[in-house]
């Protein structure tokens, strides 16, 4: 197997616990983004969502276990165009986020986003942003905001290992580090940018350490377990909470399917595909997990799925029947020039 199909195997030292209740949460939380995503994919076939759509499957630990350790409701979070979790577990309702996917006026975008282009300014959710690297610059300015304010919260700017690349990314690390901005940078590196391996794209690797030259701390986390999510997040949040300024989590996770639903992902193997599923899918893991403690027996986490399930059948049939915004949305929302 090559390199990238394995890093988020390393043998982990001192590997903390969850409780019984983080543990069942997490569980229920990554579940729920696996099977929305799954059913979007199946929207999207049907010709029922257009434009792009960039999946999360696979990736589910990352922002799970980011936002156990963030004050949810309060913390600021913006990503790019791979965001339909972010917002399922911010709290956003999965009918507003499927809604906004088929382009109905029941969205959050009042159908008028799609699906790289949602916000929500009540659960503090600020894109959804289609340009890539650009919400890197954003979310440092959230973090401006709030050292501004005073207000003790802090920015979670998420982007991908292809972002990692911008030039724009390094003036916001500069920024940040200059006035000791309370900004958590978090690269999903999930090995591929669009369809080029990062090793063919950087001349770096370890991306945990582009903020060096900015003294900025940064570190490898195993992305595709959510407690090790969880534990690093603490500490880059408390970090950056308490005035140390910016911090950066280089999340090593893996995405099964393609960069977007157009991609067929033929740069990679599928035996490459199947071993990350077998061997370190984030969902199975933490299943193991409870079944092992007897945090839950079968039967209960057939409920959870259950449960789940009927969520995201409400929110398809939803986005499926919800009216289309009337023509006189076009003119709103918008600045027009004088």
């Amino acid at each position: 197997m090559a390199r990238k199909a394995t890093v988020a195997s390393k043998a982990q030292t001192n590997v903390p616990e969850l409780t019984k209740e983080q543990e069942l949460s997490a569980y229920r939380d990554m579940l729920l983004i696996r099977r929305f995503e799954e059913k979007a994919g199946q929207l999207y076939g049907m010709g029922l969502i257009g434009g792009f759509c960039h999946l999360y499957i696979g990736q589910e630990a990352v922002v799970t276990g980011i936002t156990m350790a963030s004050k949810k409701g309060e913390d600021a979070q913006i990503t790019g165009y791979r965001d339909h979790g972010h917002m399922l577990v911010m709290g956003l309702d999965p009918k507003g986020v499927m809604a906004e996917l088929t382009g109905r006026q029941g969205g959050l975008s009042k159908g008028k986003g799609g699906s790289m282009h949602m916000f929500s300014n009540e659960h503090r959710f600020y894109g959804g942003n289609g340009i890539v690297g650009a919400q890197v610059s954003l979310g440092t300015g959230l973090a401006f905001a709030s050292q501004y304010r005073g207000d003790g919260t802090v920015s979670l700017a998420y982007f991908g290992d292809g972002a990692s690349n911008q030039g724009q990314v390094y003036e916001s690390f500069n920024m940040a580090k200059l006035w000791n901005l309370p900004v958590v940078y978090i690269i999903e590196n999930n090995h591929y940018g669009m369809g080029t391996s990062l090793e063919r794209a950087a001349s770096t690797t370890d991306l945990s350490q582009r903020g060096r030259s900015f003294d900025i701390p940064g570190e490898q986390v195993d992305g595709m377990d959510v407690r090790m999510v969880y534990d690093a997040a603490k500490r880059a949040i408390e970090h950056a909470r308490s005035g140390k300024g910016p911090y950066i989590l280089e999340m090593l996770t893996y995405r099964y399917r393609g960069h977007s639903m157009s991609d067929p992902a033929k740069y990679r193997s599928k035996e490459e595909v199947q071993t990350m599923r077998a061997e370190h899918d984030a969902i199975e893991q933490s299943k193991q997990r409870i079944l092992e403690k007897r945090y839950g027996t079968e039967e209960s986490l057939k409920a959870i799925e259950a449960e789940v399930r009927a969520i995201v059948t409400e929110a398809a049939d939803f986005a499926t029947n919800d009216p289309e915004p009337d023509v006189s949305e076009l003119w709103t929302d918008i600045t027009l020039p004088a």
